[in-house]
């Protein structure tokens, strides 16, 4: 029987350059195979943003609501076109303004039939500049369906696409939140073992003491979502509250003159004015007073408050910021104001809140009041529309509401306290004319 005979020779250096040349020009080969391919991926996402842009100036310059469609269009020569289209103010303000005409709206509509076509499209930036436009969508919508105006399928398209394409993700789940069941005890309620002193020497007694577990209550923040192929006046409120809550998960992504807009109409929707909406600033107020009587600006005299300026009064207060209707304006079909000018004031009307849609816009606010990146306009608006959603509440008796809009207007009032106490301890540390102690002068070991 012969032995084949096994080979042990090492390789020679220029077999193993060989080789790895060989393994090189491989990875080559494959990644040369996948580059055109994600080159072209990108180059159709990108072509596809500037042909959007270029309809959408289109649109606007030939109803002349931009004065230099160009302006616009030099957004399709960017490196990317949907993110600048999503941050450009000037393609925002005009959009609101097609949309804010009382004509809006219809089926035949050309931005809505825009918003349509762009929502379907694979560019997730390019669904946020659609998604961006959803407060003043959902604003003049609602304010209109409750006028009377029933030319609104255009609106109706664009807000079921969006539910569409959330109930899609949900996959007919249910949104769920776990939470641990307060009323059974926990594991540091009950020791597992006690220590027994005999003599010099510890004995341990072990206990038979089961561990408690606590339960995990499963609560539903939202039912799962059924297919709408029409907005029904049943399922309004649920359409929209689930177009808002897509919104609320893009937040961070959202420009601020949109956030500006949703806590506008949410204000006007609550449409609650009375003097209510001020109960738990007072009660702030109160608190800050009687803490700061040794300065003799306010103090408290038997149960009452005196306040010996009224500019310390006004600056613990909010002051709102939608201004009051003139006398020279009048207000279009769908709650919105017009003025002589011809110039349209995006503001709602009073309508039905009902949980499934004060639950998102309650979530909106939250972001728009307490983000660390948001401006004071943001903030200030946000104040104001949440005040008025805890008097609506309060009117209507709606717990869930009353107790959520309440912790929100107390956590603007402990901000808004201390950033006010962090800006006063900068100007003290700031005055030169403040006392300050002196240093020790600075010792200095040296070898010789």
């Amino acid at each position: 029987m012969e032995i084949q005979p096994i080979s042990t020779a090492e390789e020679t250096p220029n077999s193993k350059a060989s080789s790895i040349a060989s393994s090189q020009n491989s990875h080559a080969n494959n990644h040369h195979q996948a580059d055109p391919n994600s080159m072209q991926s990108w180059w159709v996402s990108i072509s596809m943003a500037r042909s959007r842009i270029e309809s959408l100036a289109s649109i606007l310059f030939s109803n002349s609501f931009t004065s230099n469609s160009a302006s616009i269009s030099s957004l399709a020569d960017s490196d990317r076109p949907s993110r600048a289209l999503l941050d450009s103010p000037e393609a925002y303000d005009s959009v609101s303004s097609f949309l804010s005409r009382p004509i809006s709206g219809s089926g035949d509509d050309p931005l809505c039939q825009w918003l349509y076509e762009t929502y379907q499209s694979p560019d997730p930036d390019l669904r946020l500049v659609v998604i961006s436009f959803l407060p003043i969508l959902s604003g003049l919508y609602l304010s209109r369906v409750i006028s009377g105006d029933d030319s609104l399928s255009g609106f109706e398209a664009v807000i079921l696409s969006i539910y569409a394409a959330e109930a899609k993700a949900r996959d007919g789940k249910p949104v769920t939140i776990a939470t641990p069941d307060m009323s059974q005890p926990s594991l540091y309620h009950t020791p597992r073992q006690n220590v027994v002193n005999v003599g010099s020497r510890q004995h341990r007694q072990q206990q038979n003491v089961t561990t408690p577990t606590r339960e995990q209550l499963v609560s539903f923040v939202s039912p799962p979502l059924e297919p709408q192929s029409a907005v029904k006046s049943t399922k309004r409120a649920c359409i929209v509250g689930v177009a808002l809550d897509c919104y609320h998960t893009k937040i961070s992504l959202m420009p601020s003159r949109s956030k500006v807009d949703f806590c506008e109409f949410a204000a006007a929707w609550a449409g609650q004015d009375c003097s209510c909406r001020y109960d738990l600033d007072q009660d702030s107020v109160l608190n800050a007073c009687s803490s700061t009587g040794s300065d003799g600006r306010a103090v408290l005299e038997n149960g009452e408050m005196v306040v010996n300026n009224e500019e310390d009064m006004g600056k613990l207060s909010i002051v709102e910021s939608s201004p009051p209707i003139s006398h020279g304006s009048n207000v279009g079909n769908g709650g919105e104001q017009v003025s002589s000018s011809g110039s349209v004031s995006r503001q709602g009307t009073r309508i039905p809140l009902p949980w499934e849609l004060l639950q998102p816009m309650l979530k909106i606010l939250g972001h728009c009041l307490l983000g660390p990146l948001n401006s004071q306009d943001l903030r200030d608006a946000a104040s104001v529309s949440i005040r008025s959603i805890y008097a609506r509440a309060s009117h209507d008796l709606m717990p869930q509401a009353i107790l959520a809009s309440r912790s929100l207007i107390q956590l603007d009032n402990s901000t808004r306290t201390s950033g006010k106490d962090a800006s006063v301890m900068s100007i003290s540390n700031s005055n030169p004319n403040t006392p300050n102690k002196p240093r020790k002068p600075e010792v200095f070991l040296v070898s010789k």
